[in-house]
């Protein structure tokens, strides 16, 4: 009997999970999410949380899945994409039959355009209505209208010449702002995401690749502002980051022409209008760095988007680089440049402070405009030095309270950005001073290198000193030991050689003529083999396991020169001397490393020991 009674309930279940699956398929096919809830209300034999969400149906022997071919019919019934693809058919041939009339002469290419115009107005309006009706079709109007007015425009005053250049931009900044206002009271993405591209795109292409430039600016500019409302609609990265590059791409265009010219010293065409470059591009500046600031403010605690975060940093490098090349053009001071570029600095660290104190969660933006605000401390100080490898330690002690400020905040990302501030620092000096020319080689350079290095192991000995923050999200995720801080080490270590460097360089009168080429060689790889003796023995007496890989690594960067270079390329006492400094390092370090493996295996087992 109880087989008879399990026997029955596993036919009832049986039974029961095939009505479920016919059920789910009938739902599919037939697209009735909208009324989901009557059917709920229908069918008492589903329970409401498999409704809520569908379980996994369990498949017996015999039974088919669902094929492939209704899935996709029921995504496609559900998204209305046959009613749209048909209504983008069905506008389509419209806006052709116009313009066929248009190009037959039937119509004056004037009023035909107009007639256009008034076609593509016509579908927008009727995009509002239909989203005042919940349409799934109202996105396809929008679209549509937008789209098509942005052609019109383009091709009405490039190929007809019938429309002047201020009304066509203007009829573009409309088509923006409509749609801008269409989504924002339905609450729409569509519509300020075609209309800001359409804007975007339909400007940069009229009159390419002479354009008007100033009125061109506007519309970019309000095709920016438009891209920030439509990204606290949905996160769009891709739209904002589309109109960046058209905008930036467009004013590079611009300030590479008219430099050019006056370089040449020719005449400047109208159209470049000298006078409003440099006012433009500051007004873009500053847009840019409001725009970042709101989205940072707006979001909360939340995550910064990469949009927002890059933009400061990108905006004052390209602002400031192209602002330099029109004033050099211009034969104008650059210095004042420079100076107005350490004010901005300034600024950034005072908004980087601000984000720091307001006493948001996380504190968002402060690493974003501390990074921008260190990029152009990094583009302007050489203006106003009037040395390049000068500004390098101005930039390293600006890192290094940076430095102390992170630790006060308990900031990672700000703390990551003083390792890439002096990281940058040591790379820019390698660069200046590799060489043998007399630019890299005169005495006045040891002073930044000295400086540097100093700066650059004092900063690795303090990130050792303090440890990271506990609540860092950058370094809990990429370094949670802190191993990028040898960068530091590294750096500093560079630096030092390098001061080494033109010291040797600069005691060469002392030998002998045809000696001073191998001696100076020969002589930078005594130093290197020396820099591994120290670390070695630093490491050796701290335990310090970092500093003897930094050792290890050095010593393959001696052995590479002595073998590679030296032996190959020089002769005589300074090659002996060369080979002799490699051997003594070689042997001094493998004496510290085997001692240190030594008293390793002694100490572990007293300390098993111990813990017993």
């Amino acid at each position: 009997m109880p087989t008879t009674e399990s026997t029955l309930e596993e036919r009832e279940r049986e039974l029961a999970n095939r009505i479920q699956m016919l059920e789910q398929q009938l739902d599919r096919l037939s697209n009735r999410v909208s009324d989901e809830g009557e059917s709920a209300a229908e069918q008492p034999a589903l329970r409401p949380e498999s409704r809520a969400k569908p379980k996994p149906v369990k498949v017996y022997a015999g039974e088919e899945m669902p094929e492939l071919s209704e899935e996709v019919l029921g995504w496609a019934t559900r998204n209305s994409v046959l009613p749209r693809l048909a209504a983008v058919c069905f506008l389509l041939v419209l806006a052709l039959g116009l313009r066929t009339i248009t190009d037959s002469g039937l119509v004056e290419k004037l009023l035909g355009s107009g007639i256009g115009m008034c076609y593509a107005a016509g579908l927008m309006i009727f995009a509002w209505f239909k989203y005042t009706k919940e349409s799934p079709l109202a996105p396809v109007f929008a679209a549509c209208g937008a789209v098509l007015m942005s052609v019109i425009v383009v091709e009405t005053h490039m190929h007809f010449k019938a429309l002047p250049l201020i009304p066509a931009y203007f009829t573009l900044m409309a088509t923006g702002f409509g749609m801008a206002l269409m989504s924002r009271r339905f609450n729409a993405f569509v519509p300020i995401s075609v209309g800001v591209l359409g804007m975007c795109f339909a400007g940069a292409a009229i009159d390419y690749p002479r354009p008007f430039f100033p009125y061109l600016s506007l519309v970019l500019l309000a095709a920016n502002v438009l891209g920030y409302f439509a990204a606290q609609l949905k996160r769009c990265s891709w739209l904002r980051w589309s109109v960046l590059i058209v905008t930036m791409l467009m004013l590079q265009m611009w300030g590479l022409r008219l430099g050019i010219l006056l370089r040449k010293g020719e005449a400047v065409p109208p159209e470049l209008a000298q006078g409003w470059f440099l006012p433009v591009l500051a007004l873009f500046f500053l847009t840019f760095i409001l725009l970042s600031l709101r989205g940072i403010v707006s979001g909360g605690s939340q995550k910064i988007s990469r949009f927002d975060f890059s933009l400061p940093t990108l905006n004052v490098i390209w602002a400031y680089l192209l602002a330099g090349h029109i004033l050099e053009a211009w034969q104008m001071n650059v210095r004042l440049l420079g100076l107005i570029g350490l004010i901005g600095g300034t600024g950034l660290y005072a908004l980087a402070f601000w984000c720091a104190r307001r006493g948001t969660d996380g504190a968002p933006g402060t690493n974003t405009f501390a990074f921008a605000g260190s990029a152009l401390l990094a583009v302007a100080l050489p203006s106003v030095t009037g040395s390049y490898i000068m500004s390098l330690p101005i930039i390293s002690v600006v890192a290094i309270v940076l430095a102390i400020v992170s630790r006060v905040w308990e900031n990672g990302g700000l703390r990551s950005t003083t390792y890439l501030m002096n990281t940058y620092s040591a790379v820019a000096l390698v660069l200046l001073l590799r060489g043998d020319g007399t630019g890299a080689t005169d005495s006045i350079n040891m002073l930044p290198a000295a400086l540097l290095a100093f700066i650059l192991i004092y900063h690795y000995q303090w990130c050792r000193w303090s440890p990271i923050p506990a609540t860092s999200v950058l370094f809990d995720t990429f370094d949670r030991n802190d191993r990028s801080a040898v960068l530091l080490l590294l750096g500093g270590l560079a630096s030092g050689f390098f001061m080494m460097r033109v010291a040797i360089f600069q005691l060469l009168p002392f030998v002998p003529p045809a000696l001073q080429r191998d001696a100076f060689r020969c002589g930078q790889s005594v130093l290197i083999n020396g820099a591994v003796i120290a670390l070695i023995l630093f490491a050796y007496i701290r335990r310090d396991k970092e500093v003897r890989n930094v050792a290890v690594l050095v010593t393959l960067v001696g052995a590479i020169k002595v073998f590679f270079y030296d032996l190959l390329g020089t002769h005589g006492l300074p090659l002996v001397l060369s080979i002799f400094s490699f051997g003594t390092a070689a042997a001094v370090e493998s004496i510290a490393l085997g001692k240190w493996q030594k008293q390793s295996v002694d100490k572990a087992p007293q300390e098993a020991k111990d813990v017993t």
